[in-house]
């Protein structure tokens, strides 16, 4: 990892780039001045050159603005912006299609001179080509070590700026870190072949199949996802291959899950000397730690749950100054006595980022001999903890709150339903004798601070989340949707609200930390978010400073009305990606002005960092956070953001192709679906029973001409009148699907409906070049958005 340049070197790069627009700009137009705002496309061409010093202060800089100019500059960014010809990406701001300037880069081959290129490793399937970008190799130190060394098939994160020369890659990038180091191996599908041997299948769109000699199959059959070293022979013919490792199956659901664990990278096998610092921790003492073992904290968490990371208390607040009040306690698991800073566990963790759910297994982030033992907090066992004790009104609004370092034993291991069914009125023998003295008061404690969210009013949006349930034979046995309990609130309640004094508490001892950040959705998704409620008769305010109750207010519209899941989804499109940054701007989903990670550190590295943050900032001995960690916090905060959407995908796309092969066996049947996305291609429809997606292409809709209404999210028949909008029940049969690919293809069996008057009228109006006539034999595309 690098650390970050000192500030007289950025001091001096910004007044380069600076005196660099400036010139730019007089050589393209002598006619303006320094301090005046310049036209459109000079302000466009800096935000593609000097996308690192993209922000609104950076462009005041650089062009000289001041006063009643930098109102103006605003104006006319927030013009660019709602035009589509600009984007926030956190606080600076670049052209559509860019790359951001920290990306995510696959080395995938050279250029004539020998020099490492490679693409984005996410790129939008509709964005066209993904831009090619140099890879500076360098021995340029910087802070205590050197720019890291990549290779052919690394994964890197990198520092990304427009290349000077015309005719080659369209970007530059500086190495920050080499994420992932991969061996010459790839993942296939192993298909034999008469007479001994075999083929490698690839699972992906873009790899190559490959001769694997009968002396080189090792324990694989015919259907066997293997692993295999690539070995050319020779300039011609295909490449030969030799199998390392059979993972299983391709009928096996593990093996699916493999397919994403591999394709995205995840480290999933801890390394021995990781492995060995994990075997050799011993529990921690009572060194510096406050003894609350005969406080009864409990865990509630679901049935299933092999670590237990917080526990949580509450009682009403003694104080006579807080009538009414309630004081609840929170004690995570204290990760960072066992993890400390640069050792073999800690540069693992950073490398995984956060722990990986699959439906039939996880990838920790920590070895189980931490996450799974020393650091969960069994029932009856003593444990490390830091704990937070925060005070709450009788209205809900927390008025203070300390921070202590502890040794703890949970009083009882409760289960979700478990907890909800004692205080329902049915306890069981465990949860009996704790109903009065435990679980009613936080109960009662979660209802008070239920005042105080009423109050924030974060954005409420009502997506239920499925879970797919295995047989004992580990195929698919159904996908359920867990209902949704007030033990569920409570925990999330209550862990937001120690999130919440983690962050005010390092704030106040000016401390750096990684914040997790929600930006308010850019002016353009609230444009296309509010043209499309206009078609449903439901306001949405214009204005810059939105904010999630405004978004409540259209949920609250369209609930109980046939529209309600489709407007669900419309507003969660709207929304930003939140992400992890040193630099605060707030989190605007929960409407909460300072908020970091603290409550998971077993599975997520930003909450190990807050967790150092606090033991170093309060004193509380061992395990502190460390001032090359303080140097680099940008660095970590752009891995884990990015290792987070990994895993996102990664847990996407298994469940894809569990689903897909799960279905593969009923081709030809009928299924209930709903149209879950409209694009210029097709329609996306999910199978609400399945929690599957699948695509059915424009070309098979019928012989209409159709035409994509953006506004309207709409696919309607110039002639007929008939289409389909987003959230109409249709009925679908399945075509195809594909496990690997994780592909489902239908064919529309509902007639269109009679499209409104204004979408109608809309085609009328409009000939974008949106629609698309019948195309036989048009390819069907992959089954997901």
């Amino acid at each position: 990892m690098t650390n970050r340049e000192p500030r007289g070197k950025a001091a001096q790069t910004g007044k380069r780039a600076g005196r660099a627009a400036r010139a730019e700009t007089a050589r393209s137009d002598d006619s303006i001045i320094q301090g005046v705002l310049p036209p459109r496309d000079v302000i466009l061409r800096f935000i593609a050159d000097h996308p690192e010093k993209a922000s609104k202060r950076e462009l005041a800089k650089a062009f000289g603005l001041k006063g009643e100019s930098r109102v103006e500059l605003k104006n006319l960014l927030r013009s660019l912006e709602e035009d589509g010809l600009v984007q926030k990406n956190r606080k600076s701001l670049i052209r559509p299609g860019a790359l951001p300037p920290v990306t995510v880069i696959d080395i995938t081959t050279r250029d004539k001179d020998g020099e490492l290129i490679g693409r984005p490793a996410e790129w939008p399937e509709d964005a066209g080509v993904a831009p090619a970008v140099l890879i500076r190799q360098s021995s340029e130190k910087r802070g205590k070590g050197k720019t890291p060394a990549a290779g052919l098939g690394d994964r890197i994160l990198a520092k990304i700026f427009p290349a000077s020369e015309r005719g080659g890659p369209a970007y530059t990038a500086r190495i920050i870190k080499v994420i992932d180091k991969r061996m010459n191996a790839v993942l296939g599908v192993f298909r034999e072949t008469p007479g001994g041997g075999g083929r490698l299948m690839p699972i992906e769109k873009r790899g190559e199949e490959m001769v694997i000699d009968p002396d080189s199959t090792g324990e694989a059959r015919d259907g066997d996802l293997v692993e295999v070293e690539v070995a050319r022979l020779g300039r011609f013919g295909l490449p030969r291959a030799k199998v390392l490792t059979v993972v299983g199956s391709v009928a096996s659901e593990k093996a699916i899950s493999m397919i994403a664990i591999y394709a995205h990278g995840i480290p999933y096998i801890f390394p021995p000397p990781v492995e060995a610092e994990a075997e050799a921790a011993k529990a921690a003492t009572m060194a510096s730690r406050e003894d609350w073992r005969t406080l009864p904290l409990i865990t509630i968490d679901p049935a299933d749950a092999k670590d237990h990371d917080d526990a949580v208390y509450a009682e009403a607040d003694p104080s006579p100054d807080n009538v009414g009040g309630v004081v609840v306690t929170v004690a995570i698991a204290d990760v960072s006595w066992y993890v400390r800073p640069g050792s073999p566990l800690d540069r693992e963790a950073l490398k995984r980022g956060n722990s990986v759910y699959f439906p039939d297994r996880v990838v920790p982030m920590l070895p189980e001999r931490i996450s799974n033992d020393l650091c969960s907090l069994k029932e009856g066992v003593d444990r490390p903890a830091l704990a937070v004790r925060m005070a709450f009104s009788s209205e809900g609004r927390k008025i203070g709150h300390t921070f202590h370092r502890i040794m703890m034993k949970s009083a009882a291991k409760l289960s979700y339903s478990q907890a909800q069914a004692a205080i329902d009125g049915a306890p069981d023998d465990k949860t009996g004798p704790l109903l009065e003295p435990i679980l009613k008061p936080l109960w009662h404690a979660y209802h008070v601070m239920k005042r105080g969210r009423d109050r924030r009013q974060p954005l409420e949006l009502d997506m239920p989340e499925r879970k797919i349930l295995l047989k004992p034979d580990g195929t698919v046995d159904r996908v359920v949707v867990p209902p949704r309990l007030d033990a569920h609130k409570l925990i999330e309640e209550m862990m937001i609200q120690a999130n919440v004094a983690a962050a005010e508490t390092l704030e106040k001892k000016r401390q750096p930390l990684i914040y997790r950040i929600h930006d308010a959705p850019s002016l353009a998704k609230q444009e296309t978010l509010r043209e499309f409620l206009a078609t449903l008769g439901i306001p949405l305010a214009k204005g810059g400073n939105v904010r999630a109750n405004s978004f409540n207010g259209v949920l609250a519209k369209a609930e109980d009305t046939p529209h309600q899941t489709m407007v669900n989804e419309m507003v969660l499109r709207s929304q930003s990606q939140a992400i992890y940054s040193p630099d605060n701007i707030g989190h605007f989903g929960l409407n909460l002005m300072k908020y970091a990670h603290f409550t998971s550190p077993i599975r997520r590295y930003a909450d190990l960092i807050v967790h150092r943050a606090l033991v170093g900032s309060l004193g509380f001995g061992e395990g502190g956070i460390t001032p090359d960690e303080e140097a680099s916090l940008d660095d970590i905060a752009a891995e884990i953001s990015t290792f987070e959407r990994r895993a996102m995908a990664a847990e996407r796309e298994t469940v894809d192709r569990l689903i897909a092969h799960h279905l593969v066996g009923r081709i030809g049947e009928e299924f209930a679906g709903r149209v879950q996305g409209v694009t210029k291609s097709g329609l996306f429809i999910s199978l609400p029973d399945y929690g599957a997606d699948g695509f059915v292409p424009i070309s098979t809709l019928g012989n209409d001409y159709f035409i994509y209404d953006e506004a309207h999210q709409a696919l309607s028949g110039e002639r007929t009148g008939l289409g389909y909008r987003l959230g109409d029940e249709v009925q679908v049969r399945l075509a195809e699907a594909v496990p690997l690919a994780g592909a489902l293809r239908f064919e529309m069996l509902s007639e269109g409906r009679k499209m409104p008057t204004a979408v109608r009228s809309f085609h009328k109006t409009s000939r974008r070049g949106a629609g698309q006539r019948k195309q036989p034999g048009t390819r069907p595309p992959r089954g997901r958005r």
